[in-house]
C-alpha cells in the first residue's frame, strides 16, 4: 500500500472527475469550486509566523472575517460613488472607505499597502 503524501495547508485541490452514464452517453462531473481566502491568508501566516500552524476551524474564521471586511469597504466605497454621481468605484474610493471603516494605525498601514500594489500593478501593465 502507497503511503499517502501529506499536502500543505491552504492548497486547493484538483477538481474530480467521475463519469455519470446517462443513456448511452457519459458525462464528466466535476467538483463544484468554493472560492475562498484560506490559500492567501495560509501564505501571510507563513510569512508572518513561518512555525504557526492554523486549524480548519480558525482558517472559516478568518475567511468570514476578509468577506465581511470586503463587503463593508465594497459598500462604502459604491456609497462614496453614488455620492460624487460616479458609476465607477476607483482606487480613491477604496482608499477613502479603508479610511473610514479601519481605525487608526491599521488604516494608515492598509493604505501604504494598498498604494504599493496599485503602483506595483501600474507599472507592471
Amino acid at each position: 500500500m502507497p503511503g499517502k503524501v501529506a499536502s500543505k495547508k491552504g492548497e486547493k485541490k484538483a477538481a474530480t472527475k467521475t463519469k455519470v452514464a446517462t443513456g448511452d452517453k457519459t458525462k464528466k462531473r466535476r467538483r463544484v469550486r468554493k472560492e475562498s481566502y484560506s490559500i492567501y491568508i495560509y501564505k501571510v501566516l507563513k510569512q508572518v509566523h513561518p512555525e504557526t500552524g492554523i486549524s480548519s476551524k480558525a482558517m472559516s474564521i478568518m475567511n468570514s472575517f476578509v468577506n465581511d471586511i470586503f463587503e463593508k469597504i465594497a459598500t462604502e466605497a459604491s456609497r462614496l460613488a453614488q455620492y460624487n454621481k460616479k458609476s465607477t468605484i476607483t482606487s480613491r474610493e477604496i482608499q477613502t472607505s479603508v479610511r473610514l471603516w479601519l481605525p487608526g494605525e491599521l488604516s494608515k498601514h492598509a493604505v501604504s499597502e494598498g498604494t504599493k500594489a496599485v503602483t506595483k500593478y501600474t507599472s507592471s501593465k
